[in-house]
C-alpha cells in the first residue's frame, strides 16, 4: 500500500515533467529549415587548366517564337489546339499555367499588360496564414476563416521549398501595452504554431520589455510591458510571379505578355472554343498589327480585379462577383525598422491591422482597406498615406519624427475580394477564392491571396480537367531547369499536380553562400552579389555575365542603375533577353523593384534603363520619347511628387530638377548655418 501511495505521489510530478519536456523538445527540436539547405547543383569551380565554365541553363523560347506558337493553334490541326488558354498572368494565372503544363497539358497564357502588373506586384510582400483571420475564426466561430488559415499555412512552406531565393522566414513582433494581453496573444500565437504543425519552422516566443527594445530599438517604450514574436514568410512578389511564368514557359507553356484578348470565340453550340488576340507591342513602335484567333478547348479567367470584365465579354448580363478593395502601402527608409524583424499592430485607431516590415533594404508599412473603383494604375490617396504615417508614429519612439517627406514610394493595390452580399464593409470580406464555370464554359478563378495561389491553381486545373475531359500525361521530356543532367529536378511529373515539388527557375543552384562565388568570379560588389542571388537564384550567374566590365579596380563588373540601390545594368539585359520585358516600366517595377522602393530614384535611373533597352530592342527616338512619358506617368501611381511629373529627360540627365518645392528640400541641415559659421 505504501508503495502505491509513493507511486501516486510521484505520478503528478512525472506527468508535469513529461509534458514540460515535450513542450521543450517541440520548441527547440532540430529543424531542417527550407531555403537553408545546400544547393542541389554545386557552384562551378575552376578546372585544373584554370578554365571556368559557367552553368549552361536551358533556353526559353523568345517572345516572338511564343507568338508564332500561338498563331499555329488556328491551323486546324488537332495537335495544335490548346487544351487550356489562361487569361491573365498574375500569381493565379501563372500558377495555373505552370500546374497545367507540368501535368502534360498544352497550355497558353496571355496577359494584356505584364506579368504581375496588377495586384500581384502590390501586395504586403507577406507569405502568411493570417493571424488576424485566425482571431476572427475563433471569436466568430467561423470555420471558413479557419480553413483559410490552415490552407495558407500549408502553402507557406511550399514557397521556401520551391523558391528559397525569393522567399524567407521573417520574425514579426507584436508589442503589448497591458499585462492582460500577454496570455491572450501568447495563446493566439501558440495556436498559430500548432495549426502550422510540420509546416511551421520556429515557435513563437515572449520578449520582456528590455529584450523587445533591444530587438526593435525604434519601439515606443511608454506602457510597453513586453512583446510576442511569431514567424511568417516574406517574398519578392513580382519576381516570384515572373519566375512562375518563366518556369511554365520552360515546361512547354506558351507564355506571352502585352497580348490582349479582345474577343472570345464560340462554336455553333454557344460553347467557348478560342479567343481573338492582339499584340500590343508593335503599336508602340508605330506599326500596325492585325488581331488573330487561337483555338483552345478550355478558357480560364484569372484576371484578378478585372475578372468581371472578361466574364461580361462572355455574357454581358452576368452578375458581378468581385468587390475590389484598395490597399495602400508606403515605403520608408530602412532605418525605421530592424533589417530582420517586422512588426504588427493588430488594433489600430479604427480597428484595422497594420504591418511594418523590412523589405529590400527599406521599410514597408500598410495597409489600408477601402472600397475602390477598378483602374489600371490606381493612385495612392493622401488620406490613406497620412493614416498609415499616423498609425506608425503611435508605436515608434516619440523622439523619432515620422515625416511625410520620408515616404520614398507609395502605391495602391486592388484586392480582388469575392463579394459577399451580406457583408457590410470590405473588411469583413474573406479572401477565399471561388471557381465558377459559366454556361458557355468560361472557368473563372476569383478571390484568394498570394499565399494560396498554388492551391487555387491546383483546384482550377482539377475543375478544367473534370469539366472538359482533358487528358493529362506523364511528362517524360521535362527540361533540366537546373542546367545539369547530374540531378533530378525534384518532381515526378506523372500527370498529377506536382507544383508543390516543382522548383522554380533559379532555385536549384541557390544557397545562402552563392553570392561569395559570384564575387570571386565576376568581381561584383558584395551588396550587388547578395541582391542578384536573392533575386535570381542560380540565374545570377547569367545576370552577372551580362554586366559590362568597368574600368575600375573594383568592382570589376556591374554598373549600378541607381547609386542608392544594388540594381545593375546586367539585370536590364537579362530582363529583355530572358524575361520578356518590353517596356521601361516592366524593368523598373516588376523585373527590378526600384519603382516600388523609391519613385524619385526610379526617375533618375530611367535614362539609363531606356538606353540599355534601346540597344537590346532597337528603339528609335520616337519610341524612347514614348517610354519616357509613359514611365513618368506610371511613377505617379508610385508616389512620385507632383512637381517631378513634368520632368524632361534632359533635366534629369543634367541634374537640373527643381527640388525647391518638394517636401524633401527642407528636411536636412543643408539649410542651416554650418558649425564653422557659428564658431
Amino acid at each position: 500500500m505504501s508503495r502505491f501511495l509513493r507511486a501516486r505521489r510521484l505520478l503528478a510530478p512525472a506527468v508535469i515533467a513529461g509534458a514540460a519536456g515535450g513542450i521543450f523538445y517541440y520548441s527547440y527540436r532540430p529543424r531542417n529549415i527550407p531555403g537553408y539547405d545546400g544547393p542541389a547543383v554545386p557552384p562551378p569551380i575552376f578546372g585544373a587548366d584554370g578554365t571556368f565554365k559557367l552553368p549552361r541553363f536551358p533556353r526559353i523560347k523568345s517572345r516572338a517564337e511564343q507568338i508564332a506558337e500561338l498563331k499555329k493553334s488556328n491551323t486546324g490541326a488537332p495537335n495544335d489546339e490548346y487544351d487550356v488558354l489562361v487569361i491573365g498572368a498574375g500569381a493565379t494565372g501563372a500558377g495555373v499555367a505552370l500546374d497545367a503544363a507540368t501535368r502534360g497539358l498544352r497550355v497558353a497564357m496571355v496577359e494584356r499588360d505584364d506579368f504581375s502588373s496588377g495586384t500581384s506586384s502590390k501586395s504586403t510582400k507577406l507569405v502568411h496564414g493570417g493571424v488576424r483571420y485566425l482571431e476572427k475564426a475563433v471569436w466568430n466561430l467561423d470555420y471558413a476563416q479557419y480553413e483559410l488559415v490552415k490552407e495558407a499555412l500549408k502553402e507557406r512552406k511550399y514557397f521556401l521549398q520551391t523558391a528559397p531565393h525569393l522567399s524567407m522566414w521573417l520574425p514579426i513582433m507584436l508589442p503589448l501595452d497591458s499585462w492582460w494581453k500577454v496570455p491572450y496573444y501568447w495563446a493566439g500565437t501558440k495556436f498559430y504554431d500548432l495549426l502550422a504543425g510540420s509546416e511551421g519552422i520556429e515557435s513563437s516566443y515572449f520578449l520582456t520589455k528590455s529584450k523587445a527594445v533591444d530587438a526593435f530599438p525604434m519601439l515606443k517604450q511608454t506602457d510597453l510591458v513586453g512583446a510576442l514574436v511569431y514567424y511568417d514568410g516574406a517574398h519578392n512578389d513580382s519576381r516570384m510571379n515572373v519566375s512562375i511564368g518563366m518556369t511554365a514557359a520552360l515546361y512547354g507553356a506558351t507564355v506571352v505578355n502585352h497580348m490582349e484578348v479582345i474577343d472570345l470565340l464560340k462554336n455553333e453550340n454557344g460553347k467557348l472554343c478560342g479567343a481573338t488576340l492582339k499584340d500590343k507591342v508593335p503599336e508602340r513602335d508605330g506599326q500596325k498589327t492585325a488581331p488573330f484567333n487561337i483555338k483552345a478547348k478550355c478558357i480560364i479567367n484569372c484576371t484578378g480585379p478585372f475578372t468581371d470584365g472578361v466574364r461580361k465579354m462572355d455574357d454581358p448580363k452576368c452578375k458581378e462577383i468581385v468587390a475590389p478593395a484598395s490597399g495602400v502601402h508606403i515605403i520608408l527608409p530602412g532605418y525605421y525598422s530592424p533589417g530582420k524583424m517586422g512588426l504588427i499592430d493588430p488594433k489600430t485607431s479604427d480597428g484595422r491591422v497594420i504591418f511594418f516590415l523590412p523589405w529590400q533594404g527599406n521599410t514597408i508599412a500598410g495597409t489600408t482597406d477601402e472600397p475602390a473603383e477598378i483602374s489600371n494604375n490606381p493612385l495612392p490617396d493622401e488620406k490613406s498615406i497620412q493614416w498609415i504615417l499616423n498609425e506608425v508614429s503611435h508605436y515608434l519612439s516619440p523622439d523619432i519624427n515620422v515625416r511625410r517627406g520620408d515616404v520614398l514610394a507609395a502605391w495602391s493595390g486592388l484586392r480582388p475580394l469575392v463579394k459577399d452580399p451580406k457583408a457590410k464593409n470590405t473588411e469583413s470580406l474573406v479572401r477565399n477564392h471561388l471557381i465558377d464555370i459559366s454556361d458557355s464554359g468560361l472557368i473563372t478563378c476569383a478571390g484568394g491571396k498570394w499565399t494560396t495561389y498554388r492551391q487555387m491553381a491546383e483546384e482550377c486545373v482539377d475543375a478544367a480537367i473534370q469539366e472538359f475531359g482533358l487528358r493529362t500525361r506523364n511528362v517524360t521530356d521535362a527540361p533540366r531547369v537546373s542546367g545539369t543532367e547530374a540531378i533530378d529536378d525534384g518532381a515526378d511529373l506523372d500527370g498529377s499536380c506536382q507544383t508543390h515539388r516543382v522548383r522554380l527557375i533559379g532555385a536549384h543552384g541557390f544557397s545562402r553562400t552563392l553570392f561569395i562565388h559570384l564575387i570571386q568570379h565576376f568581381g561584383v560588389e558584395t551588396e550587388v552579389a547578395k541582391h542578384l542571388t536573392e533575386s535570381y537564384g542560380d540565374r545570377a550567374w547569367t545576370v552577372a555575365a551580362l554586366c559590362r566590365a568597368t574600368d575600375k579596380r573594383f568592382p570589376a563588373r556591374g554598373e549600378r542603375i541607381s547609386q542608392l540601390y544594388p540594381f545593375v545594368d546586367g539585370e536590364v539585359r537579362y530582363a529583355v533577353r530572358h524575361e520578356y520585358a518590353q517596356t521601361a516600366v516592366d524593368v523598373l517595377a516588376r523585373r527590378t523593384r526600384l519603382a516600388f522602393l523609391n519613385a524619385q530614384a526610379a526617375l533618375e535611373a530611367l535614362p539609363k534603363i531606356i538606353d540599355i533597352m534601346s540597344e537590346e530592342l532597337k528603339w528609335d527616338r520616337k519610341r524612347q520619347d514614348m517610354e519616357w512619358k509613359e514611365t513618368v506617368s506610371f511613377l505617379e501611381s508610385m508616389g512620385l511628387p507632383q512637381p517631378m511629373l513634368t520632368a524632361t529627360r534632359k533635366q534629369v540627365e543634367q541634374r537640373k530638377l527643381d527640388f525647391s518645392t518638394s517636401l524633401e528640400y527642407r528636411m536636412y541641415s543643408r539649410h542651416d548655418k554650418t558649425v564653422e559659421e557659428e564658431l
